[in-house]
């Protein structure tokens, strides 16, 4: 019965739009519409469009419960196969992530193109010792933070995947002046067997100009050039102008955001009325605190002791990822000089606040806060974090939120769920010092083979060589979207 979805009292169709279970209502989550409406019709159920969440407003949050997202799940499916969408790993990819988007255009060969493929019939056979996608770059000057994060991206596996199959389109005014296009332009350099190392002074200049803080030939911050990169890509995938004014990767279908955007769920929960302020914010990167830091550290993990919690061997006294993940959605308590307004009963009250995962991205990214900053200190966390091959996000989401007691995860027994699952295939290290110190990467060519690179040079290494290093960007894939 819905013509349109957008909210009928403002006429939006962002602000998080939600569905009336009662009747045919749309309105505003953001704009307060859809409380309105609940309030006057009292109508208290009503469901999250993007994200499939059912939101009741005698509690004053969302329902968790494993069935209702089992069929939010499944209706986004049917959704996709009624719009005549090609039932594709991609265009999966696309409805878990956006909800609501384009169909993705298949490839047809040209005449030309089918003449060139009858007159070379050889085709590409990727072997254990096959190199194809293994390409030095030059360091022009202080870039190995640059050169680092393009060998992460390049050995993103849907992102190849994208650029491999010619699917960018330009929207910028000028071409020349689109890194897209020279991402694309740089796939096509990685995968086309040249070995000689590659000089990357085109998209070096093409940072400078829309990255300008990035500008010179000072030592960089790899994780701030990622953000930057990401940024950029993203506004020049929408042709720049629109890009800045969807300043919301939530609600953008680019590649960038269909592969790099999550949701991040913030629940402020109020000490005496036990009411709960819920926000969902995009994310491309989650940032956690090391042990060593100056704030304070979460106790290590249950299993310390030598037993395995989500597939790392903890070695007494080891820091683990899972560690600090659990630190990271663990509550915390506000403080009495941080008192807010509970949008329930209106007084103002202490509380504590939660983080968890809302919405996953394809591909997870975790920045090890080495590089501390502060009006005293200034220096680096060497602190040795070990993570996994394989990680399973179950428990850090929104919905495994009420199998949490004081920040212990109580493993459920239920724990299938193969979409939260992910592949490590790349690792950002730093050595030295925070003054002095040089940037290089382990990437994953294909299923268990992995290389070193530090600039111009790639060696072959091994999983020990990966596990071991110091850590400071970790990528992980969904596995049910790799199809190498």
């Amino acid at each position: 019965q819905a013509k349109s979805c957008i909210c009928h009292m403002c006429g939006a169709h962002l602000n998080r739009l939600h569905s009336c279970l009662y009747c045919v209502f749309f309105g505003c989550f953001t704009k307060k519409h859809i409380h309105e409406h609940a309030k006057t019709k009292r109508h208290n159920l009503a469901i999250d469009l993007l994200y499939g969440g059912i939101y009741c407003f005698m509690c004053q949050d969302y329902i968790y419960d494993k069935d209702m997202e089992q069929i939010a799940k499944e209706e986004q499916r049917k959704a996709w196969k009624l719009q005549a969408f090609t039932p594709t790993v991609v265009s999966h990819y696309q409805c878990t992530m956006t909800g609501i988007g384009e169909k993705y255009s298949t490839w047809e060969p040209t005449k030309r193109e089918l003449e060139l493929l009858r007159h070379n019939p050889k085709r590409r056979k990727i072997t254990t010792n096959c190199t194809i996608g293994l390409r030095g770059l030059i360091n022009l000057g202080n870039t190995c933070f640059m050169n680092c994060i393009v060998q992460a991206l390049t050995h993103t596996p849907l992102l190849r995947d994208f650029f491999l199959s010619d699917r960018h389109k330009c929207e910028m005014q000028s071409p020349s002046s689109c890194l897209v296009c020279e991402m694309s332009t740089l796939f096509q350099e990685f995968y086309s067997g040249h070995r000689s190392p590659h000089i990357p002074y085109r998209l070096l200049h093409l940072v400078w100009t829309h990255a300008r803080h990035l500008a010179g030939y000072e030592q960089q911050d790899a994780h701030e050039f990622l953000i930057a990169a990401l940024d950029v890509l993203h506004r020049h995938c929408k042709g720049d102008d629109n890009g800045k004014k969807a300043n919301n990767p939530n609600h953008c279908n680019c590649i960038i955001d269909q592969i790099f955007t999550g949701g991040l769920q913030s629940d402020v929960t109020g000490f005496f009325c036990h009411g709960v302020s819920t926000t969902i914010d995009p994310f491309w990167d989650i940032s956690l605190d090391l042990p060593g830091s100056s704030t304070p550290f979460w106790p290590l993990s249950p299993g310390s002791d030598g037993s395995v919690v989500n597939g790392e061997s903890h070695v007494s006294g080891t820091t683990t990822l899972t560690d600090c993940l659990r630190r990271f959605t663990r509550p915390e308590h506000l403080g009495s000089s941080a008192k807010i307004k509970c949008s329930g009963c209106h007084s103002y009250q202490e509380s504590t606040k939660q983080l968890t995962m809302k919405k996953l991205p394809i591909v997870a990214c975790f920045h090890l806060k080495r590089f501390e900053h502060s009006a005293k200190l200034r220096r680096k966390i060497t602190t040795y974090v070990s993570f996994p091959l394989e990680l399973d996000m179950t428990p850090f989401m929104a919905s495994s939120k009420e199998s949490r007691m004081n920040g212990q995860y109580q493993q459920p027994t239920d724990s299938l769920n193969n979409d939260n699952k992910y592949s490590l295939f790349a690792v950002v290290n730093h050595q030295g010092t925070l003054e002095s110190g040089h940037y290089t990467s382990f990437i994953r060519q294909h299923k268990d083979q992995w290389f070193k690179c530090d600039d111009a040079i790639i060696t072959k290494a091994s999983i020990k060589d990966v596990l071991d290093s110091e850590g400071y960007l970790l990528f992980y894939h969904k596995q049910f979207l790799e199809y190498e």
